[in-house]
């Protein structure tokens, strides 16, 4: 062979080569994750994640029960490696319709409260929120609260305002209490207080602090991070509504309050299970529960990270510590609990 068929023959060789497929070593590592959570509340995370292990996230982001149904629909076909949501009873949704698997690693499941995460292993909390009374600073004093049960007493007759029954936040809480007192109570209850409302149920948890500020009720339900993003963000009415409320943690004397998750899983149909591992340690890791702590003001699950100021200022509180599964396992008993009781 002579010297310039030689050459071409290298060239050829080295071109060749540039078509094969990049080998395991060379490929792009990736992690492909399905969020409820809002673009905003979570990217910045996943790109620290990226830049601190080079592992591309690659995010879909839509409503959870899109979420869920996408996943359900594409079956092992699915690309998703991971499942981002919120609600611990979504979160049993996805478990029961076999789009999750327990492939989380011990070591991560031991670095969260066992209440806070799946009894199996099939998912766990990243962030807490506890789902409070807010009440009219002028109107209601606050040694006048107590309990989410003592919202069915007639004293709060058109006082109450909180969101409608299919809210899965509701459901929930409806939830806990059949774990605790059983049906029957849970039903006498919701039926006591569907009768306390002040108006028909609407809106979102922002919208019932809007409405305890003009005067359309004295009491209602929220989540904690709602009212602390109307306190702290850029919405003047909102900011101006938040401040005429106080929070009141219930159920302090007994059980605790409510809490629930956001939560994280993998998907039945990862491909990647390793880096999802790798994704959800970035998540409970120091920078993005302090992240989460400051910027979304939501609760962390990792013991000893700090909180934001919003939520400091809220006081210390008691947490129910009932295991989150429960409120997935009871979900279809609580709904039907709130239909019965005319809660629309």
């Amino acid at each position: 062979m002579s010297k310039a068929t030689q050459t071409l023959f290298k060239i050829l060789l080295i071109g060749a080569a540039s078509l094969l497929p990049l080998s395991a070593a060379q490929a792009v590592e990736e992690v492909n994750v399905y969020s409820a959570r809002q673009a905003q509340l979570i990217k910045p995370l996943l790109d620290e994640f990226t830049q601190q292990t080079n592992i591309q996230v690659n995010l879909i982001t839509s409503k959870a029960d899109e979420l869920l149904k996408r996943l359900e629909s594409e079956g092992r076909r699915s690309p998703a490696d991971v499942l981002i949501t919120t609600d611990a009873g979504r979160l049993h949704r996805a478990k029961e319709a076999g789009v999750l698997q327990a492939a989380i690693s011990a070591e991560l499941l031991s670095q969260v409260s066992p209440s806070l995460q799946d009894k199996e292993g099939y998912w766990l909390g990243l962030t807490t929120r506890a789902r409070v009374l807010v009440y009219a600073k002028d109107s209601v004093k606050p040694e006048a609260l107590s309990t989410y049960e003592d919202l069915a007493d007639p004293k709060w007759s058109g006082r109450i305002c909180v969101r409608s029954s299919n809210n899965i936040y509701n459901q929930s809480l409806v939830a806990s209490m059949i774990a605790h007192q059983g049906a029957e109570k849970t039903e006498l209850w919701a039926k006591g207080f569907v009768k306390n409302f002040a108006r028909n149920p609407k809106g979102g948890d922002r919208d019932q602090v809007m409405a305890v500020a003009a005067g359309m009720c004295d009491v209602a339900l929220v989540n904690t991070y709602y009212l602390a993003q109307m306190l702290n963000g850029n919405d003047p009415a909102q900011r101006d509504a938040a401040n005429q409320v106080a929070v009141f943690w219930p159920n302090q004397e007994d059980r605790g309050t409510h809490v629930n998750v956001s939560g994280i899983a993998i998907t039945q149909s990862a491909k990647n299970v390793e880096n999802a591992n790798k994704l959800i340690a970035f998540m409970l890791s120091k920078t993005a529960q302090n992240w989460y702590a400051e910027t979304n003001n939501e609760y962390p699950v990792v013991e000893g990270t700090p909180i934001s100021a919003t939520l400091q200022s809220w006081g210390e509180f008691k947490s129910d510590r009932l295991n989150l599964s429960k409120l997935g396992e009871l979900n279809p008993q609580a709904v039907k609990i709130m239909d019965r009781a005319d809660w629309r």
